[in-house]
């Protein structure tokens, strides 16, 4: 085992609440590259994201799904609401595929859409957007001891790896490394990196991941942590296995003190 020791982080939903940019690039997204016959905009629309929009990502993977979902709620014709939401919730994933098939779309496309929307904004005016984030202090409080206490710090993203180091730099928070969507999958990684480090654990807001992280046998061993304040599904917080630890902003300073 490496005698360099590591705590890992996902970014969105556990170090930024990030929701009003996903919100408003995804929406920029649509209004100015997507090229949509099926939607009109109203710039009233940039103002609140809709509960609707909130509700839903606890679903999302990856970034581009965001763009069809805002494509969906701004529909002119039979938008996605609050009453039907249940329903494309239900089927998430097949909705998804349909949406990609009915438009012909491929979602490398939509990615690189969301990214280019997000360099716009930042070339345009960065501090507009990086103020668009809001940061979970407990957490970038709990990195800072962290790295005090000779723990380095990792982070993988299914974000674009350039806009979460902007957005870190922002927040004056250095870790070893940042992992973006382009890098490949998190589990992947993970297993690259126990190669490497002693993990101490990982936090994340996906509990489809944890399991996937435990299932693993290269990687079964790191302890994790689903973010109780992240964009979770209400039914992830209960039928966790003994494995997989629901943890609060409030035992951030706990967790800590276990990590020697």
């Amino acid at each position: 085992m490496s005698s360099q020791k590591i705590f890992l982080f996902d970014f969105d939903g556990v170090i930024i609440d990030g929701m009003h940019e996903y919100w408003h690039s995804s929406l920029l997204s649509c209004e100015k590259y997507l090229n949509s016959p099926y939607i009109s905009f109203d710039q009233k629309l940039y103002k609140r994201v809709p509960n609707s929009f909130k509700e839903m990502r606890p679903w999302v993977k990856y970034g581009w799904e965001m763009i069809l979902i805002v494509h969906e709620i701004i529909k002119t014709e039979n938008p996605l609401k609050n009453h039907n939401k249940d329903d494309f919730i239900n089927n998430y994933y097949q909705n998804c595929q349909r949406i990609l098939n009915d438009n012909s779309w491929i979602a490398e496309d939509l990615q690189k859409i969301l990214d280019k929307s997000r360099k716009y904004q930042i070339d345009k005016d960065f501090k507009s957007w990086v103020n668009l984030h809001n940061p979970f202090f407990e957490v970038i409080s709990f990195m800072k001891e962290l790295k005090k206490r000779k723990i380095k710090t990792g982070i993988i993203t299914t974000k674009g790896k350039i806009f979460a180091e902007r957005i870190l730099k922002q927040l004056n928070i250095f870790p070893e490394f940042v992992f973006g969507y382009e890098s490949g999958t998190k589990i992947k990684l993970i297993e690259e990196l126990t190669k490497t480090y002693e993990i101490l654990g990982f936090i994340e807001d996906r509990k489809k991941t944890l399991i996937d992280i435990k299932q693993n046998a290269e990687t079964s061993h790191i302890p994790c942590y689903l973010a109780d304040w992240g964009y979770i599904k209400e039914s992830d917080r209960y039928n966790l296995s003994n494995e997989i630890k629901l943890l609060k902003l409030s035992s951030l300073e706990n967790l800590v003190a276990i990590l020697q």
